[in-house]
Order: C-alpha cells, then structure tokens, then sequence
C-alpha cells in the first residue's frame, strides 16, 4: 500500500467531529443572542492567547484578527453552523477574545409632514427663493 492510498483512507474514514464537541456542550448564553450582521473583531493582544483555543475558535480568531466580519461571514468562512458560531464566539467575549458591535437598530418611522417640510425647506434655500 503506498503512503498515497492510507492518506486517502484515512481521510474518508475519518470520523466527524460532532456539533456538541465543537460547542464544548454549551449552550447559547441569553445575553448574547448574536444577529446575523453583528459585526466581530478581534481583541488587542488576543493572538497571545490562540494556542490555548479549540481549533474552531482559532480559526474564527485569524479571520477576524486584521478586519471586521459579520456573524454570518463567519459562519460561511468556517462553513460551521450559524448556533454553533455564535456560541464559540459568545465563549470568545466572555474570554475577552474578541470585541461585538450590534447592528443599528431599524430607523424609526418619520413624519412624512415633517420630511416634506425639511425637503421644501432645502429646495427654497437652493432655489434663493
């Protein structure tokens, strides 16, 4: 058998690791509901600490170690599911790992009397009327 042939064996009957492994049996924390678009960058210095990290989190780690990604570009770069994402990131801010913004909350509903007014308002001043 060549050294060739056992890669290949090896690597079709390699077992999967399951979700709940990944998770370390964790559940999602309430309080950190993470949305699709939450934006997630690392931490100052937490390259320091990635040797000490699951691989899965290492890995999430070096995506986002030089910019900012989303919740769901995450997932799609580690092509893990979206819950178990959220809870290793949600294990990596209790770590101190990384830095969550939340998404701007929808803007609330304006008065179109209001809007109209401002818009007339600009016309007039552009016009010089």
């Amino acid at each position: 058998m060549h050294d060739d042939d056992l890669d290949g064996e090896l690597e079709l009957t390699a077992p999967l690791v399951p979700l709940f492994v990944i998770a370390q049996g964790r559940a999602l924390p309430r309080d950190s509901e993470y949305e699709h678009t939450t934006i997630i960058t690392a931490q100052d210095g937490a390259q320091a600490t990635a040797r000490t990290l699951a691989p899965e989190a290492r890995t999430v780690l070096d995506l986002i170690e030089v910019g900012f990604l989303s919740v769901a570009e995450v997932a799609a770069h580690t092509q893990l599911p979206l819950g178990i994402i959220r809870i290793l990131l949600a294990q990596m801010a209790e770590e101190g790992l990384i830095h969550v913004r939340n998404p701007v909350p929808h803007a609330e509903r304006h008065d179109p009397v209001l809007l109209t007014a401002v818009l007339d308002g600009l016309m007039r001043i552009r016009t010089g009327a």
